[in-house]
């Protein structure tokens, strides 16, 4: 189900010749917290600074960094609740920092890792603040914004709790209702801070993946910051990623990938991140070799299992400890220094490479 505007919302986002329209841009963007010492006299901290970055209508862009880097607080500058110590944001092309806040909240929609106390809210009504940019004083919804709450909550697979108290949700279920508040306030832009912090594995897909086809059916320019750097590369457009050292990377994933800028940023002494496989491992010294023959499906498990285990895998004929072999049947055969041993399963595999 769509909202009734979603046609004419999104080609009213695209350019005549039917690209995204310029979504979401910085220019010499400085950001960072401004505070008042007891002689009263105001000092910057900036964390970030010389920001030349765009996030693009119909695209889902994802913001990465190590904990600590800025990234909340490039959100919370980006959405104009903590002012640009240097430079200018742009929306559609125009400069946000004098744009009335009614205006604003009508293109501009966020989702903050912060608390809020919803009172005796439903759910329905919690969502149903996301129209109040577009009701006017009195607040009353319309059918329109009615249907408009009504989409959002399907969207985020929510609908089921329309009526409970949203006091009572849970931190997942609570991370759903604010994505569908903002989404019911059909912004231009939508900026989440880890709106997938509180959620189970398949739920996390779920939302990361509605959230890029919303940018792409609906036009939206969508950035989302998380820690689910694994699942932002395999599913983001671009990628804005802050390194150790405060500097942004932007690109697509596959981009920031092969110069290395994501290892740089997130390996540690015992993690690096393999760039074949788009994931993480562990790293840790070898203390000896192992081949390896199985079929291809299993090839994968075997080297996992192994490695763990601090045992380099090799091809057939390049050994020079053991031997593992793997049928289609995932029976598994191990010549060892303590003989033949044909565990029934990986775990018993990994704790007889263990003994050694």
């Amino acid at each position: 189900m769509t909202p009734p505007t979603t046609r004419a919302a999104a080609a009213s986002r695209r350019t005549p010749g039917g690209l995204p329209a310029s979504g979401l841009t910085t220019e010499e963007l400085a950001v960072g917290h401004r505070t008042r010492s007891l002689t009263g006299r105001g000092a910057r901290r900036t964390v970030l600074s010389g920001l030349d970055l765009e996030a693009r209508a119909g695209e889902l862009t994802v913001l990465l960094g190590p904990n600590g880097a800025g990234k909340s607080t490039l959100l919370r500058t980006l959405c104009g609740l903590l002012p640009p110590l240097a430079g200018r944001i742009r929306l559609g092309g125009a400069g946000i920092a004098h744009e009335p806040p009614a205006a604003l909240a009508r293109r501009l929609a966020v989702v903050l890792t912060d608390r809020i106390d919803a009172g005796l809210l439903s759910v329905r009504e919690l969502v149903g603040l996301g129209r109040h940019p577009h009701t006017g004083f009195t607040g009353r919804l319309a059918p329109a914004d009615h249907a408009a709450v009504r989409w959002a909550l399907e969207a985020v697979g929510a609908d089921h709790l329309a009526e409970r108290p949203a006091a009572e949700l849970s931190d997942g279920e609570r991370q759903r209702v604010l994505t569908a508040r903002a989404l019911a306030q059909e912004p231009e832009v939508v900026l989440l801070d880890e709106p997938t912090a509180f959620l189970d594995v398949p739920s996390r897909v779920a939302l990361t993946v509605l959230l890029r086809d919303l940018a792409r059916d609906r036009g939206l320019t969508v950035v989302v910051s998380t820690h689910d750097l694994e699942l932002a590369l395999r599913v983001a457009d671009a990628v804005w990623l802050v390194d150790r050292d405060s500097r942004v990377h932007a690109g697509a994933p596959e981009d920031l990938i092969r110069t290395g800028a994501v290892g740089a940023a997130f390996d540690a002494d015992h993690l690096a991140f393999d760039p074949r496989s788009g994931s993480f491992g562990l790293r840790r010294p070898s203390r000896g070799s192992v081949t390896v023959d199985a079929p291809p499906e299993l090839l994968p498990l075997l080297e996992r299992a192994l490695a763990r285990e601090g045992l380099a895998v090799h091809g057939p004929g390049r050994g020079e400890q053991a031997q593992v072999r793997a049928d289609g049947g995932a029976g598994l055969t191990l010549h060892g220094p303590r003989g033949v041993v044909r565990p029934r399963s990986f775990h018993e595999l990994t704790r007889e490479v263990r003994a050694w």
